[in-house]
């Protein structure tokens, strides 16, 4: 894990929310697990075609792991929220300690929730090319901290520069199944770093959002 740059009682209490994430996330791969074991996803049915209970699955274990995920999806979200104030609280605190004015933005940087020392990168050095549309809830792209209106600097090896259209996003989500990709954006004034992993889901694609074209309007 790559610490933040700086000390102190904010810096300290991201950390422990980031260990908290990292608890959480490792208990919904456990309880998808137990899905997947089961070969059912969060929507299938439990009963058979006569309404009695499935005897091809433990029902029981499924009810559990869908009502376990369900909570901790939602522990997920809140808690990523709670880490993006974080971060933006520690990098406020050091502009107002470093007495160096506001000539270079800072970017609250993190994989994942997981701090990176972005502190002297201005924000201005990057260009986004596309921007996420929507995020469905329970989704990789969800899980991975993507939000609505994040606008997209790197997706994988595409960039401002090397970009054309969303079908080069496309290509790379369709070739990267249970792969990692780092996403960057620039979420308000900050600049965040992502890892999305693709992957089926409980619904169609294999992110559960939408990423179009960025244009200035």
């Amino acid at each position: 894990m790559v610490g933040i740059s700086m000390d102190g009682p904010s810096r300290d209490q991201v950390m422990k929310l980031i260990e908290e994430k990292d608890r959480i996330e490792r208990e919904i791969r456990e309880q998808t697990a137990i899905l997947e074991s089961n070969n059912v996803s969060m929507h299938d049915s439990l009963v058979d075609s006569d309404g009695y209970p499935r005897s091809d699955i433990d029902v029981y274990k499924v009810r559990h792991a869908r009502h376990q995920i369900i909570c901790l999806q939602n522990d997920h979200k809140a808690i990523m929220k709670r880490i993006e104030e974080g971060l933006c609280k520690v990098h406020s605190e050091f502009r107002g300690s470093s007495n160096t004015g506001s000539q270079q933005a800072t970017s609250a940087s993190y994989t994942n929730g997981h701090a990176m020392n972005d502190i002297n990168r201005p924000v201005t050095e990057d260009r986004c090319f596309a921007i996420v549309g929507f995020v469905h809830d329970g989704s990789p792209a969800d899980l991975a901290g993507l939000s609505v209106n994040d606008k997209i600097l790197q997706f994988g090896s595409i960039n401002h520069s090397n970009f054309s259209d969303v079908t080069q996003v496309n290509q790379i989500v369709s070739h990267s199944v249970g792969q990692r990709i780092e996403v960057r954006v620039r979420r308000d004034q900050n600049v965040i770093s992502l890892t999305v992993v693709p992957r089926p889901w409980a619904h169609p694609g294999l992110l559960g959002c939408q990423i179009r074209t960025y244009t200035v309007s």
